[in-house]
C-alpha cells in the first residue's frame, strides 16, 4: 500500500471519505439548487432569469478564485487541514444569511437579490472544492477502492437525504413564511458544517507525491497548456463537459414543473425524493462500476442516462413522465459524480494534480453557466422544448467523444 500510507490510515481515511457523502447528501437535499432554491425564489417572486441567475452565478463564481485556491493548494503542507478551515469559513458565512431570513423578508426582492448575494459568495468558496478534493481522493485512496468508497457514502447521504426530502414539504407548507425556509437551510448548513470538520481528521501518508507549488500566475498561465500538451485529459474534459452542463440544468426541469403543472409544495417535495432516492440507487452501483470496469465506461453510462431523459421530456408533456425524465436526469448526475474525479485523475499528472483538477473545472463550470444564462431568456418567452433539446444534445455529444475520441487516447 505504498504511496496511500499505512492499513490503518487507509481505513480511516476511507472511512472519512464515506462519512463525507453521508453528511455532504443530505446537506444538498436541503440547499437543493434544482428543487427548493428555485421555488423558495418563486414565492420570493424571482423571475426566470432570475432563477437561472442563481443556478449560473454558482458557476461563474465557483472559478472565480480558483488559482487563488490552486496557489494555495499547492503550497499547503496539510492540504486537508487548509480545505478544512476553507470549508468552515463557506459555511459560517452562508449561515449568517440563513439568521437573516426574516429581515431579508420584508421586501420580495430584498429577498431575492440577498439570497444571490450570499449565493456568490457560498460559490466562490467552491472554487477550492475539486483543487482539493480530486488530489486528495487520488493521493489517500487506492484506485480500487475509490468510487466504492465514495459511492457508499453519497448513497447512505442520498437515503438520509430522502428523509429530510420527505421532511422538505411539511415544513415548507407548516411553518410560515419565511421561517419555513429559514429552519430547511438551517438544516442544510448544520451538516456542512459537521462534514467540513471531517476533512480535519484525514491523514496524509508521508511517502505522498508533492505537489508542484504555483503562484496564482504561473497557475493562469499553465491552465491553457494543461490542455493543449496533455490530449488524453483534453478528451476527458471534453467528455465530462456536457454531462457538467446537463446538471446545471436541472434547476429548469423544478421551474418547469411549477410553470406548466402548477407543482405544489408537496410536487417539489416528490422531485427532491426522487433525486435523493435516485443518486442513492446510482452512487451504490456506478461506485461499484467504476472499481470494476473504470471511470470512461461509468461516464459514458452518464451521458446514456442524459440522452434518455431529454429525449422523454422533449416528446411528452405529463407531470408523471417529467418525474421519470427527473429520475433518468439524477441517475445520470450521479453517475458522473462518482466516476469524474477518478477519470480526472487517471489522465492528470501526480505533482500537478490541483492545476488539472481546477482546469477541468473552469472549463466545465464556466460552459454551463453560459449555457444556463442564454436558455433563460428562451424559457421566459418561448417555454421549456429548448431546454431539453439541450439535454438530449448534451448527452450524446459525451457519449460520441467518449466513444470515438477518449478510448483511442486512454488504449
Amino acid at each position: 500500500m505504498a504511496g496511500y500510507g499505512n492499513v490503518r490510515d487507509i481505513r480511516r481515511n476511507l472511512v472519512l471519505f464515506f462519512l463525507d457523502g453521508a453528511f455532504y447528501m443530505p446537506a444538498m437535499t436541503l440547499i437543493s439548487i434544482t428543487a427548493v432554491i428555485p421555488y423558495f425564489l418563486d414565492q420570493a417572486g424571482a423571475s426566470a432569469v432570475q432563477i437561472g441567475l442563481a443556478a449560473s452565478t454558482a458557476l461563474f463564481c465557483s472559478f472565480l478564485l480558483q488559482p487563488v485556491f490552486g496557489h494555495i493548494a499547492s503550497h499547503a503542507r496539510s492540504p486537508h487541514r487548509t480545505f478544512a478551515y476553507i470549508l468552515l469559513t463557506q459555511r459560517a458565512i452562508f449561515q449568517i444569511f440563513v439568521f437573516c431570513i426574516p429581515v431579508f423578508a420584508r421586501s420580495g426582492q430584498v429577498m431575492v437579490w440577498s439570497f444571490l448575494v450570499f449565493w456568490a459568495v457560498f460559490n466562490l468558496f467552491v472554487g477550492s472544492y475539486n483543487v482539493f478534493y480530486t488530489p486528495m481522493v487520488v493521493r489517500l485512496l487506492p484506485p480500487h477502492q475509490r468510487g466504492s468508497a465514495r459511492g457508499l457514502g453519497f448513497a447512505l447521504g442520498s437515503l438520509v437525504g430522502l428523509g429530510a426530502a420527505m421532511l422538505i414539504p411539511v415544513v415548507l407548507s407548516r411553518v410560515l413564511y419565511p421561517y419555513n425556509y429559514m429552519l430547511v437551510f438551517s438544516g442544510g448548513s448544520l451538516l456542512l458544517l459537521i462534514d467540513a470538520a471531517l476533512f480535519l481528521l484525514l491523514r496524509q501518508p508521508a511517502d505522498a507525491v508533492p505537489t508542484t507549488p504555483m503562484r496564482v500566475v504561473q497557475y493562469v498561465k499553465e491552465m491553457p497548456l494543461s490542455v493543449r500538451t496533455n490530449a488524453p485529459f483534453r478528451a476527458a474534459v471534453l467528455t465530462c463537459l456536457f454531462p457538467v452542463v446537463a446538471g446545471a440544468l436541472l434547476t429548469y426541469y423544478t421551474l418547469y414543473a411549477i410553470r406548466d403543472f402548477g407543482a405544489t409544495e408537496a410536487q417539489v417535495g416528490v422531485l427532491a425524493a426522487l433525486a435523493v432516492a435516485a443518486a442513492a440507487v446510482g452512487y451504490v452501483v456506478f461506485g461499484f462500476a467504476v472499481d470494476r470496469f473504470g471511470p470512461r465506461r461509468v461516464v459514458a453510462a452518464a451521458a446514456i442516462l442524459i440522452a434518455m431523459a431529454g429525449v422523454l421530456a422533449l416528446t411528452t408533456h405529463s407531470l408523471f413522465l417529467l418525474y421519470v425524465a427527473w429520475v433518468l436526469a439524477n441517475l445520470g448526475n450521479s453517475s458522473y459524480g462518482v466516476s469524474a474525479v477518478p477519470l480526472i485523475g487517471s489522465v492528470s499528472p501526480a505533482e500537478k494534480l490541483p492545476l488539472y483538477a481546477g482546469v477541468h473545472s473552469v472549463i466545465t463550470q464556466a460552459a454551463s453557466a453560459v449555457v444556463l444564462l442564454a436558455l433563460a431568456p428562451a424559457l421566459e418567452f418561448v417555454g421549456f422544448l429548448p431546454l431539453f433539446a439541450v439535454v438530449f444534445s448534451c448527452g450524446a455529444a459525451s457519449l460520441v467523444i467518449n466513444q470515438a475520441v477518449l478510448r483511442r487516447r486512454l488504449s
